[in-house]
């Protein structure tokens, strides 16, 4: 009669499949979120382009409110990246 060793003991399948779904929902919870703060930083890149081509004038304000804009949205998503994991 051969040994069995506990190691070599496997999960059944439907657990292993329960991680793999598990993985890949995280993983497209984590896409969502990345490509929504995509979408952010790019909608105030060009609002801000916008606003300075009407107002060349008050192009340092809308620098500095559009750089603060983007550091928000960049933050959500790297929040995304992480906390969906």
């Amino acid at each position: 009669m051969p040994r069995v060793r506990t190691t070599e003991i496997q999960q059944p399948t439907h657990i292993h499949m329960l991680h793999v779904i598990a993985e890949i929902q995280g993983n497209i919870t984590s896409a969502f979120g990345l490509l929504g703060a995509a979408i952010g930083v790019a909608l105030i890149g060009q609002k801000a382009a916008e606003a300075v081509g009407r107002n060349p004038a008050a192009s340092g304000k809308i620098l500095v409110q559009a750089i603060i804009g983007m550091a928000l949205a960049e933050g959500l998503g790297i929040l995304a990246l992480f906390l969906a994991k």
